[in-house]
């Protein structure tokens, strides 16, 4: 009789794991869904940025004709991206010719001094910090998340109910990776 207590008890411990590890699985991959819908807000809000910016720049440097069609489809791009790779991929386009437009607009002092231009590239400054901060955020979940997929006992849990690793939200173009050249010459 006692052994069978014993059983009995070693099976209750066993599905209560179960139970708790299959939760925590559940609540780890809506956290990770959770900080990519924050990215989407913010890369929302760029897209939403970028056609206001373009116009007000566009009088000012009519001879910049191909960047801003270059702008225009990366944007198009960005927002027709569905998985995580893809918006890594056409997002990392879109942030490089973002970055050609801010060298361009150097060249124009007056531009500089408009207030409507100097309001919108404020903006845009937010909201890429904003995306970036978001970016690691989500990166740190997605972390956390394989991780725990992928160690012991979990993983067995994870392989049982289908649980499949997440992508991280990678800068595709290698240029954005390296360090800038700063010369005082």
């Amino acid at each position: 009789m006692i052994a069978l207590w014993i059983v009995l008890g070693v099976i209750v411990i066993l599905i209560l794991m179960i139970i708790g590890m299959y939760n925590s699985l559940i609540r780890l991959r809506n956290q990770v869904k959770n900080a990519w819908s924050q990215i989407d807000v913010q890369l929302k809000r760029r897209h939403d940025l970028i056609p206001n910016l373009i116009e007000t720049v566009k009088g000012y440097m009519t001879h910049e004709r191909g960047t801003f069609e270059a702008i225009t489809q990366a944007r198009s791009n960005a927002m027709s991206a569905t998985t995580v790779a893809q918006k890594g991929q056409t997002e990392g386009v879109l942030s490089g010719l973002m970055g050609k437009l801010q060298v361009a607009v150097e060249a124009y002092p007056e531009l500089k001094a408009n207030q409507n231009f100097l309001a919108l590239q404020e903006e845009l400054t937010s909201t890429e910090n904003k995306i970036s901060f978001s970016r690691q955020a989500y990166n740190d979940q997605v972390l956390f998340y394989n991780n725990k997929i992928q160690v012991f006992p979990s993983n067995i849990i994870a392989g049982m109910f289908n649980f499949q690793n997440e992508t991280f939200f990678e800068i595709a173009d290698a240029s954005e990776k390296e360090v800038p050249k700063v010369s005082f010459s």
